[in-house]
């Protein structure tokens, strides 16, 4: 079995995924748990680092890099921002050396966009984009990468040209857990409503400027007609990423596609929702675009 070259860590805002990779950038072992930034403080994150290596018996020394929240102004420590036009090649350049760490422990920064109409940031998905597309200039492309914050971003040239942030993950948590539509999805669980989530996809992406009428006809529906819980909360999913879609989606974009960086369920409810407008995509694993950025960045910073 190879020996781990050094530990990539992807660091959100509710979870954190490490994995031990070897010198060619394969995944030799891997820890997840919900320990993310709002768990934390800044003198949890050496530990809770090191607790992770201990459990996987990384050797003592090895080279962690980190993206994400871990960075963020609230994290372990600040790793600032890229401006965009951002090179993807410019994100192993600024990573930043962690304090107070066992090892050698580099964090790297995220993007923002400082247009005063349009300001914007992220953490982590730069990472995803670097992993999807390399440091190699690539022809235009327009990605979707949905979370709690849906980013939708514009690469060309290996250049991240401009961003948007949808904020449609808590959006969901927001409506389903705390309005009047939190009796209506009681009881839901993880059964599904393929037909229901379709239409209201079709429905806010047609009429976005209805999307709280259309959130409210939910409430209507079952007081009127009755109704499962799991179309309820199908019904109010399909409306938020309608409506993200509508705001997202260039007219031309319909015709050419998009590239979905996503994994499990939100892969899943994406790709349902671009079939339902008859939007191309080519989908990319994000576990597996994150791993690769991060080795993609590790290689470029331990072998300079």
């Amino acid at each position: 079995m190879s020996e781990p070259a050094y530990a990539a860590v992807d660091w959100g805002t509710s979870s954190f995924r490490l994995w031990l990779v070897d010198g060619a950038g394969a995944a030799l072992a891997e820890r997840r748990t919900p320990q993310g930034m709002a768990a934390l403080t800044s003198p949890d994150f050496a530990p809770v680092l090191d607790s992770h290596l201990e459990a996987l018996g990384a050797p003592r020394g090895l080279p962690v890099l980190i993206c994400g929240m871990a960075g963020a102004r609230k994290g372990w420590v600040e790793a600032g921002y890229v401006d965009t036009p951002a090179r993807l090649s410019s994100i192993a350049e600024r990573a930043v050396a962690a304090p107070h760490a066992s090892r050698d422990v580099r964090i790297l920064p995220g993007l923002a966009q400082r247009d005063p109409s349009r300001p914007d940031v992220m953490r982590g998905e730069e990472t995803q984009l670097l992993g999807a597309f390399g440091f190699e200039p690539t022809g235009r492309a327009l990605v979707c990468l949905p979370g709690t914050h849906s980013k939708w971003v514009t690469v060309g040239a290996g250049t991240v040209e401009r961003f948007t942030t949808f904020m449609t993950g808590d959006l969901f948590s927001a409506v389903t857990q705390r309005t009047i539509l939190s009796h209506a999805v009681a009881g839901a669980e993880n059964a599904e409503d393929v037909d229901a989530f379709r239409s209201a996809v079709s429905a806010a992406f047609d009429n976005p400027a209805l999307a709280a009428n259309l959130l409210f006809q939910v409430r209507s529906r079952e007081l009127l007609a009755g109704g499962a819980p799991a179309s309820a909360r199908e019904r109010i999913s399909g409306t938020l990423i309608g409506l993200e879609l509508a705001g997202g989606l260039p007219k031309e974009a319909t015709g050419q596609g998009i590239t979905l960086i996503a994994s499990g369920r939100l892969r899943q409810r994406y790709s349902s929702a671009f079939d339902t407008l008859s939007v191309p995509v080519r989908t990319i694993d994000a576990d597996q675009a994150a791993l690769a950025g991060l080795s993609i960045c590790a290689r470029a910073i331990w072998s300079a």
